[in-house]
Parts: C-alpha cells; sequence; structure tokens
C-alpha cells in the first residue's frame, strides 16, 4: 500500500469513528401507567417538555404504558404520544399484556407494532416487549420477539455496529427467558440496557453488560412526574433526570459505552438448571415440537392428534406419536383459547373476535361465529352445544354442527379469559370484573352472580378454572382467598384467606371429587375437603417447588397428581401418599395446563412455544 493509500485509508477511517461518536440525546421515558388517576396529566406534562427541547433527537418508552392493557387505555395513550414533534419508539410491559382484554392484539394495533430496531448516529437500538401474556407469572419476552430479534442482530449490514437493548423487564431470572435474549445480544457488540418496571432509577449489570433502570413517569406523591434525558458523547452515556416544569437534576450516573468483546468472555453466568431430568431417568422425551410463536393456552387430544394453538394465530395438528404437523389453520388474532375436540369438530376462540369450528381429520374450517370483541375464553362443549365467553360482555352458547347461536347471555362485567365449569344444569366461571357468574345452561338466564367486593380489578376470580363437588363450587383468586359457593344459589359457605397457604390461581379438582387441589405462591400442593363448612387441608403433598405464580389447572389421572410451574417444570404427585413421583423440567416459562395422554404419557406446553411428550416408564421395583 502506497504512503498516500495508507493516509486516505486513515483518514476515512477517523471520519467513520467521528461519524460513530457524534453526541446526541434522547428522552427515556418509563412506567407511564395510563389508567392511573395522574398518569395522563404526568405523560402530557413530559409530551409537552420534550417537545420543548429541541437537543432531543427521539424519545423511548419502555413498558408499562397503561395500567390494565385496555383497549380504552391503550388508545389514551397513543393520543398524548401522538402530540410529540419527534421520532417516538415505544414496547410493552406487563401491565399492557397480562390484563389485557383484547389478547395483547390492540397494543400491536394502535402502535404498529410491539419490537422496534433503527439506527442513529452509529448505534443500533433495538427493543422487544415482555410479557407475562395473559397468564400471571415472571416476565417473558414473547417467542416471535425473540425470533424477530434474531433476525434483526444477524442481519446486521455492520456487525460491528454498538447496540443498545430495550425492554420492559431487567434482564435476570425475573424474566424466565431472560438468556434467550441476553445470548443473542452478546453475539453482537451490545454495549447497554435500558429498561423499566422498578420505578426507580438504578444501575445494573446483567451478564457483564451495563444496564440502566429509569424512573416512573408517574408523579407518586411529588407534584410531577419524570423521566431521564441520556446523552451518548465521547463513549458514555449520560443520565439526567427531567422534572418537567421544575427541573433537570444533576447527572445521577455515567455508563461507559464499549466494546466487551463477549466472544472471549470466559467468566460464567447464572442459567436455569435442568438437573432435576437427570433425577428422574426414567422419565424420558417421546417427542419436542418448537414454534416460532408463544404457545399461550393447553392443548386438546383426538383420534391421533394433539390439537394447539399459537399467539401467532395458527390451530395445529400434530401427531401424537411422533409430534410431526399434519395441518394447520391460520386465524388473524393471537390466541391463548384452549381447544376443545368433540367427536370430528375442534373449537377454539381466537383474538380476531371470532369463534372457530375446524375438522378434526383435516383442519378445513366448518363455521366461525362472531363476537364483538376477542374470544379469550377456553369452550367446553357438552351435548353437542359449544359454551364459550369473550370479551365483549357476553357469554355465548353456539350449536356444534352449525355455530348458530343458541343463547346469548350479555351482562357479564368485563371480559372472560378462564374455560367454564359445567354442573348440575349450570355453567359457572369469572370474569376480570370481580364478579363469578352462574347461568342456566338451557337457556342462558342468570341464576345468580356473586361479587368479591374489590374495587381492585387484579383479585378477579377470572383465571382459575373453577371446580364443584357435593353441591358446591369452589374457585381461588389472586387476594389469596379460597371461596366455597352453594352451587344452587352461589351463597358462601366459606371464604378464608390463610397467612401460611398462600392460594392464588392454580386449582383442580381429584378424580374423586373428595378434595380440591391448591397450589400456593410457596410452592406447596394442598387438598381442601370438598365436603367440610369450613376450609379444612385434609391432604398435603411433599412437593416443594420454589416461589410459584403459573394460574393453570392442576389434574389428576390414573391416582396421579399433575402440578404445572412457571417455571417449565411438571411434577407427578403420588394421589395416596402425596410424595412425588417424578418431575421434569422442559423450559424455563410458563407451563400451561398439563394433558394426560394413556396411561404414562402426558403432553405440556409452555409459552417459549414448546410441547412436549413425556413418558414414563416406572422401574421395576415400581410396578
Amino acid at each position: 500500500m502506497t504512503v498516500r493509500n495508507y493516509v486516505g485509508v486513515f483518514i476515512l477511517m477517523l471520519f467513520a469513528g467521528r461519524a460513530n461518536a457524534q453526541a446526541f440525546k434522547f428522552a427515556f421515558v418509563s412506567d407511564t401507567h395510563i389508567g392511573n388517576p395522574t398518569a395522563q396529566e404526568d405523560l402530557q406534562r413530559t409530551v409537552t417538555d420534550i417537545n420543548a427541547d429541541t437537543a432531543l433527537s427521539f424519545a423511548l418508552f419502555t413498558g408499562d404504558i397503561t395500567e390494565f392493557g385496555s383497549d380504552e387505555e391503550l388508545k389514551l395513550a397513543k393520543q398524548v404520544l401522538s402530540g410529540l414533534n419527534k421520532p417516538w419508539y415505544i414496547v410493552a410491559g406487563n401491565h399492557d399484556s397480562n390484563w389485557s382484554e383484547s389478547g395483547s392484539n390492540t397494543f400491536r394495533t394502535v402502535f404498529g407494532a410491539e419490537t422496534f430496531a433503527f439506527e442513529h448516529k452509529g448505534y443500533l437500538f433495538a427493543g422487544t416487549s415482555s410479557g407475562p401474556n395473559m397468564r400471571m407469572g415472571p416476565g417473558q419476552v414473547p417467542r416471535e420477539n425473540i425470533v424477530w430479534l434474531d433476525s434483526v442482530l444477524t442481519n446486521m449490514q455492520e456487525p460491528g455496529m454498538p447496540v443498545i437493548y430495550i425492554n420492559h423487564y431487567p434482564q435476570d431470572s425475573s424474566q424466565n427467558n431472560w438468556y434467550d435474549a441476553i445470548d443473542l445480544l452478546k453475539k453482537r457488540n451490545v454495549q447497554l440496557i435500558l429498561h423499566g418496571h422498578g420505578h426507580n432509577n438504578r444501575r445494573f449489570t446483567y451478564d457483564g453488560i451495563p444496564a440502566v433502570m429509569g424512573r416512573s413517569n408517574l408523579r407518586a406523591k411529588a407534584s410531577t412526574g419524570g423521566y431521564n434525558i441520556v446523552t451518548i458523547q465521547d463513549g458514555v452515556a449520560s443520565f439526567e433526570e427531567r422534572r418537567p416544569d421544575v427541573a433537570t437534576l444533576e447527572k445521577w450516573v455515567e455508563v461507559p459505552l464499549e466494546n466487551h468483546h463477549f466472544a472471549k468472555d470466559t467468566a460464567t453466568y447464572h442459567r436455569p438448571s435442568f438437573a432435576v431430568n437427570d433425577k428422574y431417568s426414567h422419565v424420558k422425551v417421546v417427542w419436542q415440537y418448537q414454534d416460532d410463536s408463544d404457545v399461550g393456552a393447553g392443548t386438546a387430544t383426538g383420534k391421533n392428534f394433539v390439537i394447539a394453538t399459537n399467539t401467532g394465530g395458527w390451530v395445529f395438528a400434530l401427531d401424537k406419536h411422533t409430534g410431526k404437523r399434519k395441518w394447520a389453520y391460520k386465524t388473524d388474532g393471537k390466541i391463548y383459547s384452549t381447544p376443545a375436540v368433540a367427536g370430528k369438530y375442534v373449537v377454539v376462540g381466537s383474538s380476531d373476535n371470532y369463534i372457530y369450528c375446524l375438522s378434526l381429520r383435516n383442519g378445513k374450517l366448518l363455521w366461525k361465529t362472531a363476537a364483538k370483541r376477542p374470544v379469550l375464553g377456553a369452550p367446553v362443549i357438552r351435548n353437542k352445544v359449544v359454551y364459550i365467553g369473550a370479551s365483549d360482555g357476553h357469554f355465548r352458547a353456539l350449536n356444534l354442527k352449525n355455530g348458530k347461536l343458541i343463547w346469548d347471555f350479555d351482562q357479564v362485567n368485563n371480559f372472560v379469559v378462564t374455560k367454564p365449569l359445567l354442573y348440575q344444569g349450570k355453567v359457572y366461571f369469572g370474569s376480570w370484573g370481580n364478579e363469578f357468574y352462574a347461568l342456566d345452561a338451557a337457556t342462558g338466564k342468570l341464576a345468580w352472580k356473586w361479587s368479591n367486593g374489590s374495587t381492585n380489578r387484579m383479585f378477579s376470580p377470572a383465571a382459575c378454572y373453577p371446580v364443584a363437588a357435593n353441591g358446591r363450587v369452589f374457585i381461588v383468586a389472586p387476594d389469596r382467598y379460597m371461596t366455597s359457593l352453594d352451587a344452587t344459589t352461589g351463597n358462601v359457605i366459606w371464604r378464608k384467606q390463610m397467612k401460611d397457604v398462600r392460594v392464588r390461581e392454580s386449582m383442580g379438582l381429584s378424580a374423586d371429587s373428595a378434595l380440591v387441589y391448591v397450589k400456593t405462591m410457596d410452592g406447596e400442593l394442598y387438598g381442601v375437603s370438598t365436603a367440610a363448612d369450613s376450609m379444612q387441608l385434609t391432604w398435603k403433598s411433599d412437593l416443594q417447588l420454589p416461589y410459584e405464580l403459573a394460574p393453570s389447572a392442576i389434574v389428576e389421572h390414573n391416582n396421579i397428581v399433575y402440578v404445572p410451574s412457571h417455571s417449565g417444570m411438571v411434577s407427578a404427585i403420588d394421589r395416596q401418599s402425596g410424595n412425588v413421583i417424578w418431575k421434569y423440567k422442559t423450559s424455563n416459562s410458563l407451563m400451561n395446563p398439563v394433558m394426560p395422554l394413556g396411561d404414562n404419557k402426558v403432553i405440556v406446553s409452555t409459552m417459549d412455544g414448546k410441547i412436549v411428550c413425556l413418558e414414563y416408564k416406572p422401574a421395576l421395583s415400581e410396578r
């Protein structure tokens, strides 16, 4: 190379370095919680403040945009944010997705997407949304967002470009699949993570990656809310808290931005352990199916098929012997409705506002019936009648053969996500409006309804699958109360909250109807008497899980009780002794209800898109 060419190359490199090092500022706003009493005013002040600062290049909004993820709240947030006079980028948090009446669809339709990626002055900014979506549990980046992030990073035109990653949650074990995103990011030049969730300004490090948590935009006990102004200059990100109409506070943290060369990093970082699978060697994976979207509902079976759904809108059949996909049908919305099979029919709800009936044989559409809002509830089929709740305040009974309406109860407060219970001629279900309903199964007329009396709808008996025995209906709820109601009148037989038995949303009925199984937040499994006139704990398993939130139902089959967890593990418990027979961890994500398949096989599915067939072969000494 000649001296002239060498100098020319050096000058080009110098200018490229300067281009990458151009200083810029942006607004970092988090946890706006539209729906909170002061949230709209706080956000409007922030928007006005950002507009007045000509030095800001763009604004980032890092989740929990709303309080409940309702359509009204999301549209109001969009209305306020549309007043910004500069580019802005947004992702969802757990409050936007866990209690979403739209099945997490409205966020995507109102804001155009639930991910973003853009380049600015030599940096790639990439953001993913975070659940849990529609099921209480630890945070989780949706599977389709992980697939998207992989594509964005893989297809970077400049693989060495610095990356700043945005998500709502801390990138640690408070998010079930934090490592899926972290491992992808560390293949590139990731230099900084921005997130919210904790409502405070704090500095963290995740797997060697510097991170900053931003404060909530809510004012709390102050006179005004606030956000952060981030300055990128000379390889440093500096953060100043800005309080609209008041002041910009002193810089509270500086974070060096540098290439950490993670490919050469020899440090060991925490990852979920699957060692439990080695302990129970008689449990084997028969087959495993990995989807590119979340699997947010349970499965059903008919003939030689396992019927499943995903948040890409697909209903599909897997060969129950091999796990191979045999047919698929596409709806236009995310699906959180567990399908039901009766004879040759498959019925399922979709967040595209329709109830679908497909052929079990080939997945062809037989009929679809419209609701006015998303259909997130699971159907139950009895005597050729489909019973299903939706988000439009309606609970419907439909003819299984043609989808025609038999009756329509239109007085549901808020929306339905549960699988209803049919018992003694009535259909029972809860809603996210703090109420529990009993309808005449033949006419749809209201027999009775019960309210927990709370003004906080997060305490609704909405997610549990109710059970019944001895003329009583049993429910549990996030207020940590268990309630026994007279199935005929709705009168409370007993209702109790026990400080050392913290029930939540996961329950099931024993095969002999003598016990209601309840899983506690402390990871214990109890059996509550269905005959006693108080909450009597008459059975206890020796199962001990860590802190546990999964609302998925507990099932018993052939004297084995199957307990799903929020960290992708199923536990099999002996009905008589309460002893653990086996455990198996297929994932680290929330597990949906377990489906027994024959004597010693079960189908388990998890929110990260895994569907697994497990088989337990007891040792000769156990037979």
